[in-house]
């Protein structure tokens, strides 16, 4: 309360006397929020702060620990660990239902190994029926997970930007996330539910099965593929103030690019950038290589690159160092 009423009053200070209230009340909250939010002691109690937030939150899309730690060190709050990003980085093919449960159980507990910020994890169809679910939550949860999306898919399933998609009944989806809710160990633990109904049924479908879910349990509800800003609003419009809502920003996707302060004037409490980082890495590391064949050598790509010191202080070598150094016999 404290550390509230210092903040408050310095946010006091810095606004202007004729600003207006609803702006007034906004940076109340807000620093309401970060003191909220700097109290919670774990990542998914942060996590659901940050939902809660004024400001939408941003999580980019991590494949691994090494690119969670580059979004971590950018200093965002939450990373987003796409199931497309494991299977293109893991198997070196499409996102068509081929990263099993343990795959990314494993990816999860390294990500978790490497950073503190939360984790939001995708968890696909949750690899089976309703009780399958459950084994996988708590999987999830037990490696260092803060939430897991979970879709209503058929399995195998593919990317919600991709065409050829099948969906289970809502009701098996409603029973599934139910199953989710009842086996997290922690109320903390945020379980998002995805309905790819738009693509196939349609906006009523979509809106329709949203709101079961939401009465099922979900924490944050997840529209996939909105064809613009039209749908973007209609999902806002239905469900805004009941859960928080997920966009999911794909490039190249069927949703246009909106910016994140366009999604959260729309009424978004959270956007994921999957793979922005992978496609980045696809392209600069295909130039790479182009360089090396053409010109023989790389010494032309090392303005595409961080060298060999800097890649080495990203990852923390000197605290190695220091553990080295207080830990290991003397010669």
């Amino acid at each position: 309360r404290n550390e509230l009423c210092r903040y408050s009053q310095k946010t006091h200070a810095r606004l202007n006397f004729h600003m207006h209230v609803p702006a007034m009340l906004r940076a109340l909250a807000t620093a309401r929020h970060r003191c909220l939010s700097t109290a919670a002691s774990t990542p998914a109690q942060k996590l659901r702060h940050a939902l809660k937030a004024p400001e939408i939150l941003v999580a980019p899309g991590c494949y691994d620990a090494f690119t969670a730690t580059l979004i971590d060190k950018a200093s965002f709050q939450a990373c987003y660990l796409s199931g497309a990003g494991v299977s293109y980085s893991h198997t070196g093919r499409p996102d068509v239902g081929l990263v099993t449960q343990t795959e990314m159980v494993s990816r999860i507990a390294a990500v978790a190994e490497a950073v503190q910020i939360p984790i939001v994890a995708d968890g696909d169809t949750g690899y089976g029926n309703a009780v399958n679910v459950m084994r996988t939550v708590k999987m999830y949860e037990q490696v260092g997970c803060s939430a897991i999306q979970l879709e209503d898919q058929q399995f195998p399933k593919r990317c919600g930007h991709l065409a050829g998609k099948e969906l289970v009944s809502a009701q098996e989806m409603a029973g599934k996330i139910r199953a989710a809710c009842d086996a997290r160990r922690s109320s903390d633990f945020v379980v998002i539910a995805r309905t790819d109904a738009l693509a196939t049924h349609g906006m009523e479908e979509a809106l329709s099965r949203a709101e079961l879910y939401v009465n099922s349990g979900a924490d944050v509800i997840f529209v996939e593929s909105p064809a613009g800003r039209e749908d973007l609003e209609a999902v806002a419009a239905r469900l805004g103030g009941k859960v928080p809502l997920l966009a999911n920003m794909v490039e190249g996707g069927k949703t246009p690019l909106f910016t994140n302060k366009e999604l959260e004037d729309m009424g978004y409490a959270i956007v994921i950038y999957p793979n922005a980082i992978l496609r980045g890495v696809a392209k600069i590391g295909a130039d790479i290589l182009e360089d090396l064949k053409t010109k023989d050598t790389t010494r032309e790509s090392l303005h595409m690159m961080r060298n060999f010191k800097e890649l080495n202080k990203l990852l923390g070598i000197d605290e190695f160092r220091e553990f080295e150094s207080r830990y290991l016999p003397k010669n």
